[in-house]
């Protein structure tokens, strides 16, 4: 499948939500009257696009319509919403998940619990690994078994190396040991799984601090990327989480997980939009392969088309 296949496809029900509000609507060319722009508010902050970001994509889409008249509706909101998810004046710059030079490279993955963290490293790393590059998986969850077991699931099935310690152990430690020793043995990418924590528990967002810290003083302009992974379903709510984790740590990217599972797709607009961080990472299924750079046209095309 194309790229613009899969994300069509993973945001079938999103796309349900929202086109087949307004669905006749979308051919229509040049001015957009009042009627028709509340059928299309209506539809979009049911698709969880939110009220301040579905206001900013109609004014663009009718500006490009004024400028282009012969552009159909459909068009000049796939292109608005592009824009707004691209990098244009104002908005958060493209951002690729990817190592930049630096060796290694490390990147932190944190979010609150259940959002795909562990999953979405072990794919990470198994990608790594078969462009030959050696890869570190660190199990900083050092609360949760289930979550130690399943990276070395992960770290089994991708052939790369994984650092574990005892429940309980000091999760800043653990990725203290692990730089030191991807250090000594010229590893090119580290991935560090933290522990799932609510946004709202001060405590734990203190430790994802202090991790950020350690990786500073072991490899110098550590960490390199800090990916933030959010939870599709949740929507809107993933507002809230992503403004915590940005006063904790510097977010380099977002990685939006189990797209495929929801009608509220729109919300990656919203997040974007108010929060002016640059989506890196979409998953779009439970495969091992099912997650996708973040393509802000074929985004767009996949909401409206």
């Amino acid at each position: 499948m194309s790229l613009f296949s899969r994300f069509r496809a993973g945001l079938a029900r999103t796309r349900e939500r929202l086109v087949g509000q307004v669905g006749g609507l979308l051919q229509r060319h040049g001015a957009v009257d009042a009627a028709a722009l509340a059928s299309l508010e209506e539809a979009l902050l049911a698709a969880d696009v939110g009220p301040a970001t579905t206001e900013r994509l109609l004014e663009r889409a009718q500006e490009m319509l004024r400028r282009s008249p012969e552009l159909e509706l459909r068009g000049a909101l796939e292109q608005a919403a592009a824009v707004l998810l691209g990098g244009a004046p104002g908005a958060a710059p493209g951002v690729r998940f990817e190592p930049a030079g630096q060796r290694p490279w490390v990147a932190l993955l944190v979010g609150v619990n259940g959002v795909g963290k562990t999953t979405l490293a072990g794919k990470l790393a198994a990608r790594f690994a078969r462009e030959s590059r050696p890869t570190l998986l660190v199990a900083a969850d050092t609360f949760r078994a289930a979550a130690t077991e399943q990276l070395e699931v992960w770290a089994g099935r991708a052939g790369v190396e994984l650092v574990r310690a005892r429940s309980g152990s000091d999760p800043a430690a653990v990725v203290h040991d692990a730089l030191r020793s991807a250090t000594a043995r010229g590893t090119e990418v580290v991935l560090v799984d933290t522990a799932g924590r609510l946004h709202t528990k001060h405590n734990l967002m203190n430790e994802l601090e202090k991790i950020g810290r350690v990786c500073g003083r072991v490899v110098p302009g550590a960490p390199h990327h800090v990916l933030l992974v959010l939870d599709a379903t949740l929507g809107q709510n993933g507002l809230q989480q992503a403004r915590e984790f940005q006063r904790a740590l510097p977010i380099t990217s977002l990685a939006l997980t189990k797209l495929d599972g929801t009608a509220r797709g729109g919300a990656v607009l919203a997040i974007v939009d108010q929060l002016r961080l640059p989506v890196s990472l979409v998953g779009i299924g439970e495969g091992l392969d099912d997650w996708e750079p973040f393509d802000p046209e074929a985004f767009a095309r996949g909401l409206f088309e």
